[in-house]
């Protein structure tokens, strides 16, 4: 029998419904599938949220430091429940792009439900049967809550709640000292709170080279976050207003922090359970399904974003949706993931990066060169007073991009331009013979590349140079 959609997709967040917009408009029968609230953690509890509490928090902090700038420095009068209010106003004027109303105007039905597949070509959700050519597992992830003894009788926060909080916040304590971590951290304290972030690791964002990771830290420090680096987290007790870690450092010693809130972000864990994957044919290994460029174990049934396993990002899941779409409607069966994934860590100075970073390149003994240019030696950088940072480009011994990495203003900005660069497979010098306009921060990607050529210049070439102008009498 005729299955009664082309695509059926399960979960509305980022993914799920460029899958679904897109495929009603080009003509296929789309089902979609949401168990709470369309547009997903990165409308309700994720990017938009946390940008809007940065962008805020950012203010407050200038007006502390306007003095930089020379204007008369000012002490903001903060009130959390204001600024909360003003990220809800943010949050509610998007919606509207990712409402129900407006994904059944495309012509795509729209459930609202939790389900499970029963089949390997159905799945049942407020006791309806959907059968779909294909199938599109985008359930994302949620907040990973680490086994702390106690902490389960502990009043603790996540992403899903922070935003929902409106009292003040006179102590912040953050377990996990990744990016969703000092984001939050440092956006606390300028707003007004103490905070203190602890993590088994000895550095923050330990995914990013120590050396970038530092300045991200020395500028936290800066700013007040106080941090309990290569500790474990050995016990929580506590209630509303009064919470406590017990934590141990690496030489046995023991200590007590205490605050008046806890904040969870030890990272995310795929949403893959109770959607009879098994009844379906679609094997999962250690909380994540097995695929092979997104498509499961069972042919008809892919599966994009967070619950894809890899990285978790809004643009990854879209990316996704893209791939996903021509493969089943199309039969593009070539069409893969691009492997040239840029990510950037909201923090003040901002830590982007796209491919192997220098830490990554020495690990797996990949030959390589690194390029390096500071913002305090970029004329637009001190105009601005933004002179934290650099810029880092990892190349081949033939000078083709494999890596980038920027510390600084706007690096989230900044880093695209690298990311085409790979994505072209271009060496550096492609950058460093483009026009910047000037003056621009993202002159930065210029200089970096034009180390690279100052690299090339040995003393013979110069020697011949200089030879060569004496020649012509200049």
């Amino acid at each position: 029998m005729r299955p009664d959609f082309d695509l059926a997709v399960i979960g509305g967040g980022a993914g799920g419904l460029v899958v679904a917009a897109g495929g009603a408009a080009l003509g296929a029968r789309v089902a979609l599938v949401e168990k709470h609230k369309l547009g997903g953690d990165c409308l309700w509890y994720g990017c938009v949220p946390s940008k809007t509490l940065i962008k805020s928090a950012r203010i407050a902090h200038q007006m502390r430091h306007a003095d930089r700038w020379a204007i008369p420095a000012a002490a903001p009068q903060v009130d959390l429940a204001q600024v909360m209010e003003r990220v809800a106003g943010v949050i509610r004027g998007i919606e509207p792009n990712d409402s129900p109303e407006r994904f059944r105007g495309l012509g795509v039905d729209v459930i609202v439900g939790s389900g499970r597949f029963t089949a390997r070509d159905a799945f049942e959700v407020n006791g309806r049967r959907l059968t779909a050519k294909h199938f599109v597992v985008a359930t994302g992830s949620r907040p990973a809550v680490p086994p702390i003894p106690g902490l389960d009788a502990v009043p603790f926060l996540t992403n899903e709640t922070l935003f929902d909080l409106r009292e003040n916040v006179p102590h912040l304590l953050v377990v996990g000292a990744g990016p969703i971590g000092c984001e939050l951290a440092q956006a606390f304290r300028r707003l007004g709170s103490e905070v203190t972030v602890v993590d088994v690791a000895p550095a923050i964002l330990p995914r990013e080279d120590a050396d970038l990771g530092e300045v991200v830290r020395r500028a936290m420090a800066a700013d007040g976050v106080r941090f309990r680096l290569d500790v474990n987290v050995v016990a929580g007790e506590g209630r509303a207003g009064d919470v406590r870690l017990t934590v141990r450092a690496r030489d046995g010693s023991v200590d007590t922090l205490a605050g008046s809130h806890l904040l969870i972000a030890a990272g995310r864990r795929a949403n893959v359970e109770d959607l009879g994957l098994d009844a379906a044919g679609v094997a999962v290994d250690k909380g994540r399904i097995v695929n092979t460029d997104l498509v499961t174990t069972n042919p008809r049934i892919l599966v994009i974003g967070d619950a894809a396993g890899g990285h978790q990002f809004t643009h990854v899941a879209e990316h996704h949706a893209g791939i996903v779409l021509r493969r089943t409607l199309f039969r593009m069966s070539w069409s893969k993931p691009s492997s040239v994934v840029p990510w950037c860590t909201y923090t003040d100075p901002e830590l982007a990066r796209v491919g192997l970073s220098e830490t990554e390149a020495k690990q797996r003994g990949v030959a390589h060169r690194v390029y390096r240019f500071p913002f305090d030696d970029l004329d637009r950088a001190r105009a601005e007073g933004e002179t934290e940072g650099c810029a880092k480009l990892v190349t081949d011994p033939k000078g083709r991009l494999i890596g980038a990495a920027i510390v600084g203003a706007h690096a989230g900005e900044l880093i695209a331009e690298a990311v085409l660069a790979m994505n072209q497979r271009l060496k550096a010098g492609a950058l460093s013979a483009s026009i910047h306009a000037y003056p621009t921060l993202a002159q930065i990607n210029r200089r970096a590349a034009d180390q690279r050529l100052k690299e090339g210049l040995t003393p013979a070439s110069k020697a011949w140079i200089k030879r060569i102008f004496r020649l012509r009498g200049t």
